[in-house]
């Protein structure tokens, strides 16, 4: 046993002896790459300590971007650089294809950080771009501007690997001409919706964050993330509604998250014995929406006696509010109406309520009542004293 290790032992000497200039020349150049790589991870981890609390999108942004990348091509750098030295030396066939594979994997890393430089400027914007930076990009523009860069990047780096390959790509693109349109038919309702996205970025009906509804559909919440597929919406009971992109280029969309203001319009009825006070209380209502701070005065703002009712004397308000949030509408409208209601009370009048009248002919039930006529062959009446005497001859 000791003597077959003595003789490999003797054989490795040997061919330490022949390559020793080679082999030591990988090994530093291995030991060069690892010093590189300890000391940009070191830079990298301070670096991004350093940035963790920035209010900037870019620079944290990029520092996260590299610093994986950056490592993979450290050592891919040394590997070729490892390989090269050993197929001077050795003129072994398995270092022929390394410098094409080294080529198409740095396209790779390349392509690798700028998908992650892209996708975390995207989620950083989300989170602080809006609050720290006065930027006309909104968050929907910053979704749909990240997925096209993601998509170019996608195609072009497939098209430049191939190349490098050795491929063609005039043939390459008019294969994907015909193949096209086999894909195309096959999978037409994906690509409506991927139009349907886009439709969403450029023409910008709604946004990220808006409430929309559909008169033509049940579709109504606050619109949380648009995507290449679909649309996810949260309803008001807080349930995701998940809406195919295509779905919004053959239906109508409402956005009452831009509205400009709120309207009030109600109709409100007096009774028919306050016609005689009916001018006076338009009047005052009139003079106290005009003096009402939260009623937009640059808007339309209405009120008229509109129609006779039932039982009641119509009239309508009409006026838009300032605010258009919800909550803040829902109480100004209701201090509107309970002035409303002080200002009728005030004139003696009242808010009238259902009634019937029902007219009767004169005379109806005022008739007096007519003495009976007695008949003469009738008996006399009886007297009201039940014990009187009764006549002879008339008893039964």
């Amino acid at each position: 046993m000791s003597d077959l290790f003595m003789e490999y032992l003797t054989e490795f000497k040997s061919w330490i002896s022949t390559y020793e200039s080679w082999i030591i020349q990988v090994v530093v150049a291995g030991v060069i790459t690892t010093v590189i790589h300890f000391g940009a991870r070191v830079l990298l981890a301070r670096l991004d300590k350093k940035l963790e609390n920035s209010q900037k999108l870019w620079d944290e942004s990029l520092v996260y971007a590299i610093r994986l990348p950056l490592q993979v091509i450290i050592w891919l750098a040394g590997l070729m650089w490892m390989a090269n030295i050993a197929d001077l030396e050795t003129k072994a066939a398995i270092f022929q294809g390394v410098s094409r594979l080294h080529e198409l994997m740095v396209m790779g890393v390349l392509s690798w950080t700028i998908i992650r430089f892209v996708n975390r400027l995207e989620k950083r914007f989300l989170a602080i771009g809006p609050r720290v930076m006065q930027s006309k990009v909104d968050p929907t523009t910053a979704m749909a501007i990240s997925k096209l860069v993601r998509v170019i990047i996608f195609f072009v780096t497939g098209l430049v690997i191939l190349q490098a390959a050795g491929y063609s790509l005039s043939g390459v693109l008019a294969f994907g001409g015909v193949g096209g349109v086999a894909v195309g038919f096959a999978s037409k309702d994906l690509l409506a919706n991927f139009f349907g996205g886009m439709m969403i970025s450029m023409d910008r009906p709604f946004k990220v964050g808006d409430w929309i509804s559909s008169p033509d559909k049940q579709i109504e919440g606050t619109v949380e993330y648009i995507g290449w597929r679909l649309t996810r919406i949260r309803t008001f009971d807080k349930r995701p509604l998940y809406v195919p992109n295509s779905m919004f280029t053959s239906i109508s969309v409402e956005n009452p998250s831009r509205m400009l203001n709120r309207r009030i319009k109600q109709v409100i009825g007096l009774r028919y014995c306050d016609a005689g006070v009916m001018g006076e209380v338009l009047a005052d209502i009139r003079s106290y929406l005009a003096s009402q701070p939260e009623i937009d005065d640059n808007q339309l703002s209405m009120v008229n006696f509109i129609s006779f009712g039932e039982s009641t004397l119509n009239f309508q308000i009409y006026c838009f509010t300032r605010t258009c949030d919800w909550s803040k509408y829902l109480m100004v409208q209701e201090d509107i109406l309970l002035h409303i209601v002080e200002i009728i009370h005030s004139h003696g009048a009242d808010i009238a309520f259902p009634t019937r009248t029902l007219d009767l002919p004169e005379g109806l039930f005022g008739q007096t009542e007519q003495e009976p006529v007695q008949r003469q062959d009738s008996p006399p009446a009886q007297p009201e004293d039940s014990n009187a005497e009764i006549p002879a001859g008339q008893g039964g």
